[in-house]
């Protein structure tokens, strides 16, 4: 992902490390409840068709996109999997997002005992200007934990639609 994308991405996952966990009070001791996972991404309009976000791209509202995943839970008596297939659409920044609810055992990727995996494909675009899938596929994932919030974050590398034809005039040849 190259640095642009990345400070255009920063304001989005700084709204997410700001949260304060609740606590749950047990007698005699103050504990943070079981981790939360988020798993986002963005789809954009690769308007110049050059695999890239320029100054021509814009993010797409109103994509789908399915995310599978799955989870491997720590368990000392058994070996558990969790396995997530849902579809999302982009919001008005182009940006869709997989709230996963707290589950006993299942933790953020950094713990090397973890073994997860996820992946997120295109479906489709609302947009009848931009709507032929270009990079349409990914599992490249950045995890991101927020140890004060008990949260991690896995985001994706974009999903790119591209018109259908290229528009020389703005883009050149």
């Amino acid at each position: 992902m190259n640095t642009i994308t990345l400070l255009l991405l920063f304001p989005f996952f700084t709204q997410f490390l700001e949260v304060e966990p609740a606590r749950t009070k047990l007698p005699g001791k103050t504990r943070f409840p079981i981790s939360q996972i988020s798993v986002m991404g963005f789809v954009y309009c690769d308007f110049c068709s050059n695999s890239s976000f320029s100054r021509h791209s814009y993010f797409l509202p109103g994509a789908e996109v399915k995310v599978d995943c799955m989870f491997k839970a720590l368990s000392e008596k058994t070996s558990e999997q969790i396995s997530l297939s849902v579809n999302r659409t982009t919001n008005k920044y182009g940006m869709y997002k997989l709230e996963i609810p707290s589950v006993d055992g299942v933790k953020c990727a950094e713990d090397s005992a973890v073994v997860s995996s996820c992946q997120a494909s295109l479906i489709g675009s609302s947009s009848s200007a931009c709507n032929v899938p270009g990079y349409k596929t990914t599992s490249n994932v950045i995890a991101i934990k927020a140890r004060r919030a008990n949260l991690c974050i896995y985001s994706f590398n974009a999903l790119t639609f591209r018109p259908s034809k290229r528009d020389i005039t703005l883009c050149g040849n």
